[in-house]
């Protein structure tokens, strides 16, 4: 039987994004309610690594499984890098990505696309029995869009602008922004890693 896999996110959009990235790697991949987890950890962390490894341990030590956990968020040059850490927090516990891209859409009004500057930054940790195996961080540079564009990816893809593409990260099939995405780039690392392991 395949070693069980669990992917340490509440996130529904984010855990479909990594049950992509890890497919096909021999092991059952699960989510935290697959193994009746339902809560998630308070982020204490000053990093996304820092939070990343937070949550690989909790979930890791909750289930007794070999566990993958990310963390990533959006840094905005004119918020001074925010939201950064607190991405998934913007707008308050509860708010939607809809209330979420509206707020930061708010909070931009007025300023140049020049200064619009903004990364994408994942960190990823696997955890299992305690010992944090494995690590890797990557980010994308682009910037924040004037307006919602494309129907793909979920949170703030819809505004993230990526000049090579020429186009926002909702705007492009997951295939195409999986080369180049933060989470993309840290998980390519992340398989390369588990295919030792298997």
């Amino acid at each position: 039987m395949p070693t069980e896999l669990l992917l340490a996110t509440q996130n529904p959009g984010k855990l479909a994004e990594m049950r992509v990235l890890v497919a096909e790697l021999p092991f059952r991949v699960l989510g935290p309610r697959d193994v009746g987890i339902g809560d998630a950890p308070e982020e204490t962390g000053t990093t996304f690594m820092e939070n990343a490894i937070l949550k690989a341990r909790h979930y890791a030590s909750r289930s007794g499984r070999l566990t993958v956990a990310d963390d990533s968020g959006l840094s905005v040059d004119a918020l001074g890098g925010g939201p950064g850490l607190y991405s998934s927090r913007f707008g308050g516990e509860g708010a939607t990505d809809a209330e979420r891209n509206r707020l930061l859409l708010e909070r931009l009004s007025g300023v140049p696309e020049a200064q619009r500057g903004a990364r994408f930054t994942s960190a990823v940790a696997v955890a299992k029995d305690g010992a944090i195996l494995f690590q890797a961080e990557e980010s994308v540079e682009g910037r924040i869009a004037d307006a919602l564009r494309g129907p793909n990816g979920f949170g703030y893809d819809p505004l993230f602008f990526y000049p090579p593409f020429g186009r926002t990260f909702g705007e492009v099939p997951h295939e195409e922004k999986d080369r180049v995405s933060h989470r993309g780039k840290a998980f390519a690392r992340l398989r390369r890693y588990l295919e030792t392991l298997a």
